[in-house]
């Protein structure tokens, strides 16, 4: 194969890499995109928030996406025991997309490229970054190998790795750094929901708290199969035994809301468990390069944030790296790292009161505080940059001590009685 000279190298075609290829393409930038894999091909981050529906509509994508009739997502439940808490993203502070979509990823992020494809945009699957070397200016020499085997070079201004959790950059350059967030495991499969009820009990995301540390995710798609897994700290998820399917069916009998739905329910395939999924990198950016997605940060399913931060921060990257091509200043540290850490810190500790169990506190105190909850539903819908709310602006504090106040008053009540 020939060698390829680009103003950009886009690595990993999911989400991330679909929508910064499409702004750069959409603004006559000459590009490349590597992906490994074959499409279509199985990934988890089954569930959107409404914040990148901004995105794909930004580049043009959102028309595509709308045609393939997957499920609507209006919202999310949380059930603990008998206790219920639903957010409706009608209901929320910020304004914004007051829906998204909830699908199997594998049919999402084929229709992305195959739509990149119809446009025009180089798109190379099967094909693998072995090396990379950044020159001093921020030109870079990238060698890739084929399916074939065949080793080529492309040389390129920029790059841009959204190779999520392939990490590309982050293990080539020596760029990862444990995350501050608690060591959980995961473990997933998908059925063919037979037993799902009619109407909107058969569509809604949900998430069923075994216990403060440990949930179950249950995701609907429009094409009859629905995604189910546990998330927990590792010694939870491997304490139960026996085969991947044997594991699984024991854990559905913890939910005491979904057992009888998917106890004998045959799954689509063997599950899969990952460990230790969350991850931080020491730097966002350097000489030429730049981190998007997962390939940056990845921080926990409970809020489904992943794509949204994945093509937040693709486009955002697109943009000043299409600045710089115009010879015009970017404060790379200013206008992308810190906005992108700012959106992570929220999110982090978002995910981190969840397990101290002071976010399931607020979620589940009765009467509900409704301006608490449009505030809070605006972050789970992905408006963490919206500094109006006072759930972004004191997210450091604000869920800690409301959590506090209701255990005191909890407390009070109980020795009042």
């Amino acid at each position: 194969m020939d060698d390829v000279n680009v103003d950009v190298l886009i690595i990993g075609a999911g989400p991330s890499g679909s929508v910064a290829a499409a702004h750069l393409f959409n603004q006559g930038v000459s590009i490349k995109v590597v992906e490994k894999s074959k499409f279509p091909r199985f990934v988890i981050g089954e569930s959107l928030i409404p914040r990148c529906m901004d995105h794909f509509d930004e580049v043009g994508l959102l028309d595509a996406i709308k045609k393939a009739d997957f499920e609507v997502k209006t919202g999310a439940r949380f059930i603990k025991g008998d206790a219920v808490c639903e957010f409706d993203f009608k209901e929320k502070f910020t304004e914004g997309w007051n829906w998204t979509w909830q699908l199997p990823r594998a049919d999402f992020d084929k229709l992305l490229t195959d739509e990149l494809a119809r446009k025009g945009v180089d798109i190379a699957f099967e094909n693998e970054v072995i090396d990379v070397f950044i020159n001093p200016d921020g030109s870079s020499k990238t060698t890739v190998k084929d399916k074939a085997g065949n080793v080529y070079t492309i040389y390129a201004k920029y790059i841009m790795d959204s190779s999520g959790y392939g990490r590309v950059l982050p293990r080539l350059l020596d760029l990862d750094t444990p995350s501050s967030l608690p060591k959980h495991a995961s473990i997933f499969t998908h059925v063919k929901d037979s037993n799902r009820p009619e109407g909107k009990e058969g569509t809604l995301i949900t998430f069923d708290i075994i216990n403060t540390q440990s949930w179950f995710w249950v995701i609907p798609f429009s094409n009859g199969v629905t995604s189910i897994g546990f998330v927990g700290p590792i010694d939870f998820i491997e304490s139960f035994k026996g085969s991947a399917s044997e594991r699984v069916s024991e854990m559905l009998k913890l939910s005491k809301h979904y057992a009888e739905r998917f106890i004998d329910v045959p799954f689509i395939f063997e599950p899969k468990e990952i460990k230790n999924y969350s991850k931080a990198v020491k730097q966002l950016y350097g000489k030429g390069y730049v981190l998007t997605g997962n390939s940056a940060e990845f921080l926990d399913p409970v809020f489904s944030s992943g794509v949204t931060f994945a093509t937040e921060s693709a486009l955002l990257a697109s943009k000043l790296i299409v600045k710089e091509l115009n010879n015009e200043p970017v404060d790379w540290e200013t206008e992308y790292s810190d906005y992108i850490k700012e959106g992570v810190s929220v999110f982090s500790t978002y995910v981190k009161e969840w397990y101290t169990g002071n976010l399931q506190t607020l979620f589940f105190h009765q009467p509900e505080n409704k301006a608490n909850k449009e505030q809070i539903c605006a972050v789970l819908a992905g408006y963490v940059w919206d500094k109006s709310n006072p759930f972004v602006s004191k997210h450091d504090r604000l869920v800690k001590s409301l959590a506090y106040l209701i255990d005191m008053e909890s407390s009070s009540n109980s020795k009042s009685e």
